[in-house]
């Protein structure tokens, strides 16, 4: 086998319409993680009562 440590090559930021992901950091027993974080894709428009007939 090879004798190279085992790491991670850095990933480029993924973005999207609605998502951008990102690569963490390798904690110490090497795994990498990815935090991704969502826009939000609705409007959120405030209650109003309907009018009465």
């Amino acid at each position: 086998m090879s004798d190279a440590p085992k790491t991670r090559p850095a990933v480029p930021e993924g973005k999207s319409r609605f998502v951008t992901t990102r690569q963490k950091k390798a904690n110490d027993q090497g795994y990498v993680g990815y935090e991704t974080t969502w826009e939000p894709f609705q409007k959120e428009v405030p209650y109003s009562t309907p009018k009465k007939p």
